[in-house]
């Protein structure tokens, strides 16, 4: 269930990057969105939540914490390192695979601290295969830190955190439709064989749906991968993407040794791991676009014309001469004249 991720937790320990609030936050959504866990999933997501709980900030330990309370299954293990209550019913436990001598259908015991329960062994059907593996979309949040860590690491350590994404249970992108991708890879070659990188940013933005300064940045990348990761969601040939290195970026095309490493590259990102990388490109865009923008509540305005109402402005003293003054139609001494 959890597989991928020890690629990801090898790349936390990055110079000045930190994913752990990340990881947890997704292993915990991902954890919880079943309702119940074989032995082995549960033994997995124990180990892996215990390595990031004592490692990550206390909001991101308070809001596992507050998902975790409310979710049946929570591991013991996991319930008391989080100082949880236990539930007010008693849990199920996934029993442990069974011997190969227990036939199906007989009764396992399985000790959890205190208690030893009976529970029914799991039959196995001879043949079946793996359940197929869930996919957890990423918040907007999580996009931007995915994205930041890409952008902040060095070539190699880009090349790893690719590679880890294509078994990651993280939820793609859906494809580019193919008519539009062959159109957007015709003008795209066009535009970097002219190296007219306004006309090649703008038509990137447009196939991949993407804002013109996140299609800025992958194009101005000094070191290309996400370039190549934006050229595989297109599925352009690979003559073609060699044709936009030379071409496009006099930086990149003048070196020979960093044409023929983002070619390598290329050939060995899948398609599944380019589309979670533009999964996080939009994610991470609509993080900007949320943190620009402050909400604003229904009331506001109300309550800032009762803090000026509240307000108590000193009385105005006036004299006689004044009173006079303010109200010409009355006479000094009582009659008109």
């Amino acid at each position: 269930m959890f597989h991928g991720f020890d690629g990801l937790m090898r790349l936390s320990r990055h110079e000045g990057i930190d994913i752990r609030p990340t990881l947890l936050r997704v292993l915990t959504d991902l954890y919880v969105q079943t309702s119940t866990h074989d032995f082995d999933e549960e033994r997995q997501f124990v180990e892996l939540t215990s390595r990031l709980i004592d490692s990550v900030d206390d909001a991101t330990r308070a809001a596992v914490r507050s998902r975790l309370a409310t979710y049946p299954n929570t591991p013991r293990e996991i319930r008391r390192k989080l100082g949880l209550a236990p539930p007010p019913f008693p849990r199920r436990t996934p029993a442990a695979p069974p011997p190969a001598a227990l036939e199906s259908g007989d009764i396992a015991f399985v000790d959890e601290g205190d208690d030893i329960e009976l529970v029914d062994a799991p039959p196995t059907a001879p043949g079946a295969g793996a359940s197929p593996q869930p996919v957890l979309s990423m918040q907007p949040a999580d996009a931007s830190s995915l994205n930041d860590m890409f952008l902040a690491a060095s070539s190699r350590s880009r090349a790893e955190i690719l590679h880890s994404l294509a078994d990651a249970p993280l939820k793609p992108s859906m494809p580019v439709d193919p008519r539009r991708a062959a159109r957007a890879v015709i003008a795209l070659e066009q535009a970097a064989m002219v190296a007219d990188t306004t006309a090649f940013t703008a038509e990137l933005a447009d196939a991949l749906i993407l804002p013109s300064i996140t299609a800025k940045l992958i194009v101005d990348d000094p070191l290309g991968e996400p370039l190549a990761c934006a050229a595989r969601a297109l599925n352009m040939p690979g003559e073609v993407f060699q044709r936009v290195l030379l071409f496009l970026n006099p930086a990149i095309g003048s070196s020979v040794m960093d044409v023929y490493r983002l070619a390598r590259l290329y050939d060995r990102i899948g398609e599944r791991a380019a589309l979670i990388m533009l999964a996080a490109w939009r994610g991470s865009s609509m993080a900007a676009a949320r943190a620009k923008y402050r909400p604003v509540l229904h009331d506001d305005e109300r309550n800032r014309v009762r803090a000026a109402a509240a307000q108590t402005r000193p009385a105005l003293q006036t004299t006689g001469a004044q009173a006079d003054v303010q109200s010409p139609l009355r006479g000094s001494s009582g009659h008109r004249g």
